[in-house]
């Protein structure tokens, strides 16, 4: 028997639900999938970026002052999320339009071309557009 697993959603924890779906449906056209209240000051807010399939960011809204050390800063500084496009440059220079920063510039590496840009609260993502070698994992 083949088992077959996959990654539904990766939370990220935010202050504000509705500052963080304008920041990702306006800034990087990532579509509203659901935004349904659970209870008082909780939601179900799940977003996916264009042509996305598999994995759909969960908007966490932090709860408590452990939850909220952590807005911004979900991996120790690390990247934390990648963002694969089919056109880096289409979408680099929108981003750049829409004022979102850029903390490393684009460059030309083996597997594909990258920049790192921050999101509204400072979490660091790669946007990617993997090299000729590596074009499947755009559809995998």
């Amino acid at each position: 028997m083949m088992i077959k697993q996959r990654i539904a959603h990766i939370a990220i924890v935010v202050k504000d639900y509705d500052e963080a779906i304008e920041f990702y449906t306006k800034k990087l056209d990532f579509r509203l999938l659901e935004d349904t209240k659970l209870e008082e000051n909780k939601r179900w807010v799940i977003l996916v970026p264009p042509g996305a399939k598999e994995c759909s960011l969960l908007l966490a809204k932090a709860v408590n002052e452990e939850q909220s050390k952590s807005i911004g800063n979900q991996t120790g500084g690390r990247v934390f999320l990648f963002l694969f496009t089919d056109d880096f440059w289409r979408d680099y220079n929108k981003m750049l339009d829409r004022k979102i920063i850029f903390v490393r510039p684009p460059a030309e590496l083996e597997y594909g071309t990258v920049a790192v840009f921050q999101d509204l609260y400072g979490n660091l993502w790669d946007l990617i557009e993997p090299s000729e070698n590596n074009k499947g994992l755009l559809t995998e």
